[in-house]
């Protein structure tokens, strides 16, 4: 006698309760895309080998236009499982920079009232793929000031290109006025560049400039940038010890484990070899800019634009930008496997 079909519902649960199982992060991405209507699954649920994956962009959505669908466009519900999902895919440090960010554009519209790209919501999700625990799939959400691109193969998570930004960096009046969003990042960096001595600073600071923004900008693919800076193995313990809590600080908005398994490999790395480069003033309130470059990893912050209170922030992978290091062992190992 044959079995009998289960309900779709029943299918469903099970479905969800084995994914919950294995990688929550999956889980949390099927929910939400089987919350979408057919016309916004059509809008924003792409093949994994779809270019647009590549695009990315941290300027408001309104000025240069976005794949997948708008959160303000979601209903509650819908909204309710996408910030689900995107603090699956942070730690709780950096959902709340997230939020923090997001937020920033109700403050953006009380100081700039006549600014038509100050649009709350106005942050976009996309997801490549079928999100299941044996699959390759990926999402990415952005918006104004982020940009966060997430690679999922098997029980494995690529993050990069991870862009946080921030303007005002302090805000100057209201309610949420002193509010700095992006905060160790900048003030870790002061700490080291001030502790080092004239020779070992006379390496770090290579121009006296900052750029205007991040070197990178919003490319697809980065090399490493050119050799500047002061290398760490120059560095005291004391200071040594100041740019890994640097380098953390940018690590402690991803996952813990992602972020453990990314120290791991730098520490892989000839860790001396880690070069810090200051551009710009060395004193909070003017224009400044560093990098901190290693074997596989690039950061960058900027802070040059409305008087040195405007805030870019960027960590980028070699070779594992939208997981592509991740996605090259995947199918060698199923080659291999074969």
């Amino acid at each position: 006698m044959p079995a009998k079909k289960l309900p779709f519902a029943v299918c469903a649960f099970l479905l969800s309760a084995a994914l919950s199982a294995q990688q929550p992060g999956t889980a949390a991405a099927a929910a939400y895309v089987n919350a979408l209507n057919e016309t916004q699954q059509s809008k924003s649920v792409f093949p994994f080998d779809e270019m647009n994956r590549y695009d990315w962009s941290y300027l408001p959505a309104s000025m240069v236009p976005r794949t997948g669908i708008a959160v303000k466009d979601l209903d509650s519900n819908q909204k309710k499982l996408c910030y689900a999902l995107l603090k699956q895919f942070l730690s709780a440090e950096g959902n709340q920079k997230a939020w923090n960010i997001m937020n920033m554009e109700y403050v953006l519209i009380g100081l700039q009232p006549t600014n038509p790209n100050r649009i709350p919501e106005n942050y976009f999700v996309t997801v490549y793929g079928h999100p299941h625990p044996d699959s390759a799939w990926g999402w990415k959400f952005t918006g104004h000031h982020m940009s966060l691109n997430f690679t999922v193969v098997k029980d494995q998570l690529a993050v990069a290109p991870f862009f946080f930004g921030i303007y005002p960096a302090q805000v100057p009046e209201g309610p949420k006025k002193g509010l700095r969003t992006i905060q160790a990042e900048e003030d870790l960096g002061f700490a080291l560049v001030n502790s080092l001595n004239e020779s070992q600073k006379a390496k770090a600071l290579f121009q006296l400039k900052a750029f205007s923004d991040i070197v990178t900008t919003n490319s697809a693919e980065v090399a490493p940038l050119k050799n500047v800076g002061i290398p760490a193995g120059e560095l005291t313990s004391e200071q040594k010890n100041k740019l890994n809590q640097l380098i953390n600080t940018y690590l402690s908005a991803m996952p813990p484990l992602t972020a453990k398994a990314r120290m791991k490999k730098i520490q892989a790395e000839n860790p001396d070899a880690i070069r810090f480069g200051w551009a710009g003033a060395l004193v909070s309130g003017q224009p400044h800019y560093y990098r901190i470059q290693g074997q596989n990893f690039l950061i960058e912050f900027d802070n040059t634009q409305n008087n040195a209170n405007h805030i870019h922030t960027v960590w980028r992978d070699f070779y594992d930008d939208f997981g592509l290091d991740l996605l090259r062992e995947h199918y060698h190992s199923a080659t291999d496997h074969h």
